[in-house]
């Protein structure tokens, strides 16, 4: 567990970001064990905040320029009044993560700022390493693992993650003005993405973008998956299911005709649970470890955390009843949060 000086107050606070914010990662979240589990409320509520600040700020360039501020400060030592940014000091320190992935993420938010378009599909990615294998990194050494392979598969994660809310939230994005499919896919397919942008409708070429981002992400996942294997054991439920459930979406705008311009794709709780239980078997069967290169896009953020020796202690015991249990506690949750929020949207009507 984070040390006492960490307040409850604080980690709640943390708690309460990630269980608003991303529901998928709350829900993976609560297979963790208890110490890893803090820190990584810590970290993704650092994150929330951070995207919130640059989000609701109305003025994002400045909000990445004071978020830049506040990262040199807490690298400092100034740990700030936001209960996040405490909470985050905390397991900067005490898993000596670097300033250059949480730097990255705030690079990541600032392209956003500057409205940003991406010409390839490297350029894509060169986006997701920033606002996502950022964090997959961190996550890795929140879990104790500092190989250089591990954080390497930890950033193909990011990437076919942000790869996967891209494709899902391509009609959501345009409307918001935004766009991330690759420019140089609509020049291939004849159509001006600034004038699709001011009037998003789908066709199948558009449905064909959604494809070929899915099947890259695909790819991805797939070259993830055997670094779970360098986590410890108590850790790898969590991170199967948080793959296996957003690698989900992809299955479901795939049912969709990709169409996701006229609909946001979302992948029901009892599929979340079955999804969870097969995460369950993965960590048990294990997978082969493999020794690919780093993608290009990412290797500067492998390249930012020194690699340290693993701990010669064997795990311990992996327990199926307890994982049980857990997905058990997982449905319960989602479910009761889910019934709350749609009591209350009715109430809204």
């Amino acid at each position: 567990m984070v040390e006492p000086s960490v307040t409850s107050e604080d980690l709640e606070a943390c708690r309460t970001a990630i269980r608003g914010g991303s529901k998928s990662f709350f829900a993976a979240s609560l297979l963790l064990p208890r110490a890893a589990r803090d820190r990584a409320y810590a970290l993704y509520g650092f994150c929330r905040m951070a995207d919130d600040a640059v989000d609701e700020g109305g003025d994002p360039v400045a909000a990445c320029a004071r978020l830049t501020d506040r990262l040199d400060q807490l690298y400092d030592g100034h740990k700030g009044e936001d209960p996040t940014e405490r909470a985050f000091a905390h397991v900067v320190k005490e898993c000596d993560i670097p300033k250059e992935l949480p730097a990255a993420l705030i690079e990541g938010f600032a392209w956003d700022a500057a409205n940003r378009r991406y010409e390839t599909l490297s350029d894509v990615r060169a986006y997701g390493a920033r606002v996502a294998s950022s964090v997959g990194a961190m996550m890795a050494l929140v879990m104790g693992v500092r190989s250089q392979e591990a954080l390497a598969r930890a950033c193909d994660l990011g990437v076919a993650m942000q790869l996967t809310n891209i494709a899902r939230d391509v009609g959501e994005d345009a409307r918001a003005g935004r766009l991330y499919l690759p420019r140089v896919w609509f020049a291939e397919a004849r159509i001006d993405p600034d004038a699709w942008l001011q009037d998003p409708r789908f066709d199948v070429r558009i449905g064909e973008f959604v494809r070929r981002l899915l099947a890259e992400a695909d790819r991805l996942y797939a070259r993830a998956r055997p670094g779970i294997a360098h986590l410890p054991k108590r850790c790898r439920p969590a991170i199967h299911a948080a793959a296996r459930i957003y690698r989900e979406i992809g299955v479901e705008a795939e049912r969709a005709g990709f169409d996701t311009v006229n609909r946001r794709v979302v992948t029901s709780t009892g599929r979340k649970l079955q999804l969870a239980l097969m995460a369950v078997v993965d960590a048990a069967l294990g997978s082969q470890r493999t020794n690919q290169e780093p993608l290009e896009e990412v290797r500067f953020l492998v390249d930012a955390a020194p690699e340290a020796p693993a701990p010669d202690t064997p795990p311990s015991w992996w327990r199926f009843d307890e994982d049980w249990g857990r997905v058990a506690t997982i449905l319960y949750d989602v479910k009761q949060r889910e019934r709350a929020s749609g009591q209350s949207s009715r109430r809204q009507a």
